[in-house]
Protein backbone atom coordinates (compact mmCIF):
# COMPACT_ATOMS: atom_id res chain seq x y z
CA UNK A 1 0.00 0.00 0.00
CA UNK A 2 1.76 3.17 -1.00
CA UNK A 3 -0.24 5.02 1.20
CA UNK A 4 1.50 3.82 4.10
CA UNK A 5 4.28 2.67 2.51
CA UNK A 6 5.32 5.31 0.36
CA UNK A 7 8.59 5.17 -2.02
CA UNK A 8 10.60 8.35 -2.12
CA UNK A 9 14.33 8.72 -2.27
CA UNK A 10 14.82 5.31 -4.24
CA UNK A 11 18.23 6.70 -5.42
CA UNK A 12 19.75 7.64 -2.13
CA UNK A 13 18.49 4.82 -0.68
CA UNK A 14 19.68 2.33 -3.04
CA UNK A 15 23.17 3.97 -3.10
CA UNK A 16 23.87 4.55 0.15
CA UNK A 17 22.24 1.20 0.95
CA UNK A 18 24.97 -0.59 -1.35
CA UNK A 19 27.94 1.59 -0.61
CA UNK A 20 27.05 1.03 3.87
CA UNK A 21 26.73 -3.05 2.45
CA UNK A 22 22.85 -2.79 4.41
CA UNK A 23 19.37 -3.54 2.54
CA UNK A 24 17.73 -0.88 1.35
CA UNK A 25 14.51 -2.03 2.68
CA UNK A 26 16.04 -1.55 6.05
CA UNK A 27 16.61 2.33 5.00
CA UNK A 28 13.06 2.43 3.25
CA UNK A 29 11.87 1.15 6.55
CA UNK A 30 13.71 3.56 9.40
CA UNK A 31 12.29 6.50 7.03
CA UNK A 32 8.86 5.83 7.57
CA UNK A 33 8.84 4.66 10.83
CA UNK A 34 11.04 7.86 12.06
CA UNK A 35 9.58 10.36 9.53
CA UNK A 36 6.64 9.29 7.48
CA UNK A 37 8.96 10.63 4.91
CA UNK A 38 8.46 14.33 6.09
CA UNK A 39 12.11 15.45 5.01
CA UNK A 40 11.31 18.46 7.46
CA UNK A 41 10.44 16.28 10.74
CA UNK A 42 12.12 17.67 13.66
CA UNK A 43 11.09 15.71 17.01
CA UNK A 44 10.56 16.94 20.31
CA UNK A 45 13.75 15.71 21.33
CA UNK A 46 15.64 17.48 18.41
CA UNK A 47 15.90 14.32 16.20
CA UNK A 48 15.85 15.72 12.91
CA UNK A 49 14.89 15.14 9.34
CA UNK A 50 13.86 11.87 7.46
CA UNK A 51 16.01 9.59 10.01
CA UNK A 52 15.47 11.26 12.76
CA UNK A 53 19.09 12.26 13.43
CA UNK A 54 20.20 13.87 16.69
CA UNK A 55 22.72 16.74 16.15
CA UNK A 56 25.37 15.08 18.37
CA UNK A 57 25.32 11.53 16.25
CA UNK A 58 25.34 13.48 12.83
CA UNK A 59 28.34 15.70 14.52
CA UNK A 60 30.10 11.80 15.52
CA UNK A 61 28.94 10.44 11.75
CA UNK A 62 30.80 13.24 10.32
CA UNK A 63 33.71 12.33 11.76
CA UNK A 64 33.46 8.82 11.09
CA UNK A 65 32.55 9.22 7.45
CA UNK A 66 35.30 11.72 6.80
CA UNK A 67 32.17 14.31 5.74
CA UNK A 68 31.50 18.17 6.43
CA UNK A 69 28.52 18.94 8.90
CA UNK A 70 27.70 22.52 9.53
CA UNK A 71 24.19 22.15 11.62
CA UNK A 72 21.21 20.80 11.71
CA UNK A 73 20.10 22.31 8.88
CA UNK A 74 22.27 20.10 6.81
CA UNK A 75 20.02 17.08 8.59
CA UNK A 76 17.11 18.04 6.63
CA UNK A 77 18.71 17.43 3.34
CA UNK A 78 18.26 14.34 2.41
CA UNK A 79 21.17 13.32 0.43
CA UNK A 80 23.06 13.99 3.99
CA UNK A 81 20.02 12.57 6.21
CA UNK A 82 20.25 9.45 4.43
CA UNK A 83 23.70 8.96 4.19
CA UNK A 84 24.24 9.37 7.79
CA UNK A 85 21.62 7.47 8.87
CA UNK A 86 22.65 4.70 6.67
CA UNK A 87 25.88 4.83 7.80
CA UNK A 88 24.84 4.54 11.54
CA UNK A 89 22.65 1.39 11.10
CA UNK A 90 25.17 -0.29 9.33
CA UNK A 91 27.41 0.85 12.61
CA UNK A 92 25.03 -0.20 15.07
CA UNK A 93 24.68 -3.68 12.93
CA UNK A 94 28.48 -3.96 12.76
CA UNK A 95 28.62 -3.36 16.67
CA UNK A 96 26.20 -5.35 17.57
CA UNK A 97 26.85 -8.22 15.31
CA UNK A 98 22.75 -8.00 15.23
CA UNK A 99 20.06 -6.67 13.53
CA UNK A 100 17.41 -6.83 16.16
CA UNK A 101 19.74 -5.20 18.71
CA UNK A 102 20.87 -2.43 16.02
CA UNK A 103 17.26 -1.50 15.61
CA UNK A 104 16.43 -1.35 18.94
CA UNK A 105 19.93 0.63 19.43
CA UNK A 106 19.00 3.04 16.52
CA UNK A 107 15.51 3.93 19.23
CA UNK A 108 16.81 3.67 22.63
CA UNK A 109 20.56 4.32 21.73
CA UNK A 110 23.85 1.84 22.40
CA UNK A 111 24.17 2.54 26.05
CA UNK A 112 20.84 1.44 26.72
CA UNK A 113 20.95 -1.54 23.98
CA UNK A 114 24.63 -2.67 25.66
CA UNK A 115 22.99 -2.45 29.42
CA UNK A 116 20.23 -4.56 28.70
CA UNK A 117 22.14 -7.53 26.60
CA UNK A 118 24.09 -7.74 29.97
CA UNK A 119 20.91 -8.33 31.60
CA UNK A 120 19.85 -11.93 32.16
CA UNK A 121 15.88 -10.52 31.85
CA UNK A 122 16.56 -9.55 28.87
CA UNK A 123 19.31 -11.47 26.86
CA UNK A 124 20.46 -14.38 26.57
CA UNK A 125 23.67 -15.84 24.59
CA UNK A 126 24.14 -12.42 23.69
CA UNK A 127 20.83 -12.29 21.99
CA UNK A 128 17.52 -9.58 23.25
CA UNK A 129 14.92 -11.77 24.43
CA UNK A 130 13.05 -8.88 25.71
CA UNK A 131 12.69 -5.34 25.21
CA UNK A 132 12.15 -3.22 28.42
CA UNK A 133 11.10 0.58 26.85
CA UNK A 134 7.67 0.06 25.52
CA UNK A 135 8.51 2.85 22.98
CA UNK A 136 11.49 0.40 21.78
CA UNK A 137 9.59 -2.59 21.39
CA UNK A 138 6.89 -0.80 19.45
CA UNK A 139 9.64 0.85 17.12
CA UNK A 140 11.07 -2.97 16.92
CA UNK A 141 7.85 -4.22 15.69
CA UNK A 142 6.80 -1.38 13.58
CA UNK A 143 10.52 -1.59 11.74
CA UNK A 144 9.54 -5.52 11.52
CA UNK A 145 6.87 -4.89 9.54
CA UNK A 146 7.63 -2.16 7.27
CA UNK A 147 10.67 -4.59 6.45
CA UNK A 148 8.59 -7.48 5.34
CA UNK A 149 6.40 -4.83 2.83
CA UNK A 150 9.78 -3.16 1.84
CA UNK A 151 11.79 -6.24 0.47
CA UNK A 152 9.29 -6.88 -1.81
CA UNK A 153 9.89 -3.35 -3.46
CA UNK A 154 13.43 -3.11 -3.16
Amino acid sequence: NGFFYPIKYREEIVYNSNYFNIKPALVASIINVESSYIKERVSTKGAVGLMQIMPSTAEWIAKRINEEYLSEDDLLNPKINIKFGSFYISYLINYFKSLDSAVCAYNAGMGNVSAWLKNESYAKDGKLIKIPFKETEDYYNKILKNLRYYEKKY
